[in-house]
């Protein structure tokens, strides 16, 4: 089967998050299947580090993930735990934090534009 991958989802190699051109402190990611050339598809692995914060963001297609470990708090205050998943439609914008860290599996069908501050 050539054709098959098979991922640990614990023991993977991180590297910076830098999706947005730069990288962003405390966010590391590995990537499955993701191509970001391939117009922001596929799915990786996001690792946040306590205190971690993403940047705002509106999603141009569908964004899903899969809390594996820890917890993930929205902008709005919504917590996202351990066995969430969490569907987020094109045009919804948001930002997200983890105080003590977590551990996220992504599935991305669009790349994300950041929001600038106003």
């Amino acid at each position: 089967m050539n054709k098959r991958k098979i991922t640990d989802l614990f023991n993977v190699k991180f590297e910076p998050f830098d999706n947005y051109g730069k990288t962003i402190p405390g966010m590391s990611w590995h990537k499955i299947s993701y191509k970001k050339n391939k117009g922001g598809t596929g799915t990786y692995i996001l690792k946040m580090e306590p205190g971690a914060k993403s940047l705002p963001h509106q999603h141009n297609g569908y964004e899903e993930f899969l809390i594996l470990d820890g917890k993930l708090t929205d902008k709005d205050g919504t917590i996202f735990k351990k066995g969430d998943f969490v569907t987020f439609e094109p045009g919804s914008q948001h930002s997200s934090y983890t105080k003590n860290g977590c551990l996220v599996l992504v599935f991305m069908r669009g790349i994300n534009q950041p929001i600038k501050n106003n």
